[in-house]
Order: C-alpha cells, then sequence, then structure tokens
C-alpha cells in the first residue's frame, strides 16, 4: 500500500561513476525535506567499478535509500525507467551520477507542485554546464507550454508527477539512444502538461565532469544521430494541434537541433569537424520533418539559413555563416551609475554590425516591407533561397542583462527589457535595426523579486536582433 508520507522518489541511473558518487550523494541524503518524505533509487546498470559495492554501502547506511541492480543496457533510459516502476512517491525527480541537488530542492519542487496541481515542475539551475535560460527569468505557479517557455529547457532534470507519467504512457527510450532526453521531455510536453517553474532558488547543479566521462564508449553515428531528431521532432509535430504553439515549439528544435551544426558556432570551432557529413542528413530533416509556418515564424537570419539549408546550398550555408560570425555587438552606453539605493542604471543601445564597415542594416522596398543587408546576402545563391521578404524586423528581438554569480556560476535575470527600435542608417533607404532604452539592477529585487545572494557577479548584456544572438560582459561601478 502506498506510503502516504512519502513524496519524492529521487531516481538515479548509475555506471562507472567512481568518485563522483561521492560528490552526488550527499546532496541527495540531506534534503530538508527530511527523509520520511522521500526516497534516493540507485539504480545500476552493470557497473564494472566500485559503484556497486558503495551503493550497497549507502543503502545500508540509510534507510531512504535503495539501491537496485540490472544488466548494462548501455545508456540512462532503461534505469531511469526501473527506477521509475520501482519508485513509491507521488513524483520523481531525476537525478545524473556527477550532479548534485541544492538542500531545499526536493522540498521547494514538492511545495509547488501539491500547491498547483502540477505535472512537471523545472527547478532553475545551476553549475559548470549551465548557461542562461529564459524558462528561468520568472518562477511560475502554474502554466502551460502556450504560457511558459518550457521548451527552452529539454534536459531530464526536473520533477515529474508519477501519476502523470503512467497515464500518458510515457517512459525513456532503452538501449543505445542518444538525446534520450529530449524525447523522455518531447513526450511529456506532448500530452500538454500543467507547469510549474521554480526560478527564485537554484534546485539542480548541473556538472561538467573533470575527466570528460560519459556513460557510454559508443561511437557516434551521423545518420543515426538526425534518425533519432526525426522521431523527436515527430513526437511533438504529432502531439500538439497545428497552429502558433506548435510553430512556436517546433521552431526550438529547427534552429537549434536541426540547424546547430551549421551555425557559425559550430562551423568555425576547430573541435567540430563533421558538419559536411551531417548536411544532408539535417536537410532531410528540415525539409521532411516540419511544416512551412514553422520556418515562416522564425526571425530573418534564422528563416534565411534555414532556407539555403533546405534548398541544398552547401556553400551558401558556409559563407551565410562566415559573414555572420563577422557581426559584432555594438552597445552605445550612456553613463552607468549606482544611485542611493543601490540600484544600477544601464541606458543602453544595442545594434550589429561589421567592424570597419558599418552598422547592419534593413533596406526599404516599395512595398513597404524591407530586405536584408546585401552585405549579408549578395550571393549567396541563385533562385528564390534568399528572395525573402521581411515583414517583421522585430520577430524575437531582445535585450536584457543578466547576473553571473562568479562564485557559483548561477545566473539571475533583472526585471526590464530595451525596446525595438528602427533608426536611419548610413544611406537613403536603409535602417538600422537595434533596441534602446535603460536597465536597470536592483540587488533587492533581482533575484526573481527576492535580494541577491551575497558575492560577486559579473554583468552580461544579451541581445537579439534578426535571429543573430550576442552577450558582452560590461564593465560597471
Amino acid at each position: 500500500m502506498p506510503d502516504p508520507d512519502l513524496r519524492v522518489s529521487v531516481v538515479v541511473p548509475v555506471f562507472n561513476a567512481g568518485r563522483y558518487l561521492d560528490r552526488c550523494a550527499p546532496s541527495l541524503l540531506q534534503q530538508s525535506i527530511g527523509p520520511a518524505h522521500y526516497e534516493v533509487i540507485y539504480v545500476d546498470d552493470g557497473s564494472t567499478d566500485g559503484s556497486p559495492a558503495r551503493l550497497a554501502e549507502l543503502a545500508a547506511a540509510h534507510p531512504h535509500v535503495r539501491h537496485l541492480t540490472q544488466p548494462n543496457s548501455g545508456w540512462p533510459g532503461k534505469p531511469r525507467n526501473v527506477g521509475v516502476d520501482a519508485a513509491r512517491g507521488a513524483y520523481v525527480q531525476f537525478v545524473d551520477q556527477d550532479d548534485e541537488l541544492a538542500p531545499e530542492a526536493l522540498a521547494r519542487l514538492h511545495a509547488v507542485a501539491v500547491a498547483n496541481g502540477s505535472d512537471v515542475v523545472l527547478g532553475k539551475m545551476g553549475g559548470s554546464m549551465s548557461e542562461p535560460n529564459p524558462v528561468f527569468r520568472r518562477s511560475v505557479a502554474a502554466g502551460t507550454l502556450a504560457d511558459v517557455p518550457a521548451i527552452e529547457s529539454l534536459t531530464g532534470h526536473k520533477m515529474f508527477r508519477r501519476g502523470f507519467l503512467t497515464e500518458h504512457g510515457i517512459r525513456f527510450p532503452e538501449g543505445y539512444w542518444r538525446m534520450e532526453d529530449l524525447l523522455f521531455v518531447a513526450r511529456v510536453y506532448a500530452a500538454q502538461p500543467r507547469i510549474s517553474v521554480v526560478a527564485d532558488y537554484t534546485c539542480y547543479l548541473w556538472h561538467a565532469r573533470e575527466d570528460g566521462g560519459n556513460s557510454s564508449v559508443a561511437a557516434f553515428d551521423i545518420a543515426g544521430h538526425y534518425e533519432r531528431l526525426r522521431v523527436i521532432v515527430d513526437t511533438l509535430r504529432d502531439g500538439l494541434p497545428p497552429g502558433p504553439l506548435a510553430d512556436a515549439v517546433l521552431g526550438r528544435l529547427y534552429r537549434l537541433e536541426t540547424l546547430s551544426r551549421v551555425h557559425e558556432r559550430y562551423l568555425f570551432d576547430p573541435r567540430r569537424t563533421d558538419w559536411y557529413e551531417a548536411f544532408p542528413h539535417l536537410r532531410a530533416v528540415a525539409r521532411e520533418c516540419f511544416p512551412a509556418s514553422v520556418r515562416a515564424a522564425l526571425p530573418a537570419v534564422t528563416r534565411l539559413r534555414g532556407a539555403l539549408v533546405e534548398a541544398g546550398e552547401r556553400d551558401a550555408v558556409y559563407e551565410l555563416a562566415r559573414r555572420v560570425a563577422g557581426l559584432v555587438p555594438v552597445i552605445d552606453r550612456g553613463r552607468l551609475e549606482v544611485d542611493d539605493e543601490g540600484v544600477l542604471h544601464a541606458p543602453l543601445r544595442f545594434s550589429l554590425g561589421w567592424p570597419g564597415d558599418g552598422p547592419l542594416t534593413l533596406v526599404t522596398e516599395d512595398t513597404g516591407g524591407w530586405r536584408l543587408d546585401p552585405r549579408l546576402v549578395a550571393g549567396l545563391a541563385a533562385g528564390d533561397a534568399t528572395d525573402l521578404p521581411l515583414t517583421d524586423p522585430g520577430n524575437a528581438a531582445h535585450g536584457q542583462l543578466h547576473l553571473q554569480h562568479l562564485a557559483t556560476g548561477e545566473w539571475w535575470y533583472p526585471e526590464g527589457e530595451l525596446r525595438h527600435e528602427l533608426r536611419p542608417g548610413p544611406d537613403a533607404g536603409a535602417w538600422v535595426p537595434g533596441m534602446t532604452g535603460e536597465l536597470g539592477v536592483d540587488p533587492a529585487t533581482a533575484a526573481d523579486g527576492n535580494p541577491l545572494p551575497p558575492g560577486r557577479y559579473a554583468v552580461w548584456f544579451s541581445g537579439q536582433l534578426l535571429g543573430v544572438n550576442r552577450r558582452r560582459r560590461l564593465v560597471v561601478p
């Protein structure tokens, strides 16, 4: 009979975790929710090191720890499923063997879940693997994919209502399946869950391993990668009704997962050498898996990149990436001041430009629309791939400040955002897109309405124009 006091089951797949078990374990054993209200289920996936013995010690010493074993399956999906099947808590929290939970994580996540009838709760992430993420700008008591940017978080490090997973038959793929987290979360989102976000407390510490290790040594297969991506895209496309929500959700998979290998960050990274081999596979996914309305909703440069990919213009894709890589953020700052209340005032204007060659511009058309800067598109490709009229130059444009705690690496998001503008350019008929306004940082409220944790912070400006993202650290008083 279920224990009504057992609120959360923490499921941890383990494979040859080595010393990382003792980094993770203390954070799981001392959760403030209290040992009577949660259990830790370690599922060992056929480890060949000392992990099984260490797990047996933990289970023997702590009544709320359980240790299950199974033959090696080669990937975390099956041990996670085994853990969920064995779980007794109303909610399940997944943790990787080399990560940590903050002391109050389970208590805070569970309280929000129960108060709001949540199916999934996203807890703010920190640690060396975390990057700024818009989903953690503000806490959300309850919402849906339509009003919470949860699609920007596709890792499995979340709290899920176990009954929701069971009702919808949501499981991880088993055996070798890279991107198993993405498929699992896609299945959750396709079932249109009730979503909560805890953004005022860093719940999950996501760590890079110093040894670069992973749970498998299986070789990476390009063709198989994109076949798996098809499954993920199909899961969301078939699960959500056609319309703006589906286009926005699928747009994330188009611009990031599908086009990632033709983005300048990837193409010009000397460690990445597989984009040429990947091109026909990602092109097929772009052409065959996404409705045309998905690309039509993207900002201009992303849409152009996708059009060139779908047209098979491999050389043009590379040249566009080279031109975009040359764009730098142009940040015109007024005087940065800290007032008597300790509030930082930062008047800013943000645009993009090429050093020594002026700002990125838009060119007006007789029809009333705009075209992208000729320096960006001229000579890229023949035909219709670059013939993309632009009706909304402010699509997805943003400009805001991010704060990075220098000791912990956690990110905070002060209130305020710049507004989009078009100002006259250097030539007749040319306009410079940009963002302008005054941003502020109030230490008393900058942590999702709460005081910032003590410490030293870096202040970053993050902006996007026409689908081109740039981030720059600001020097402040």
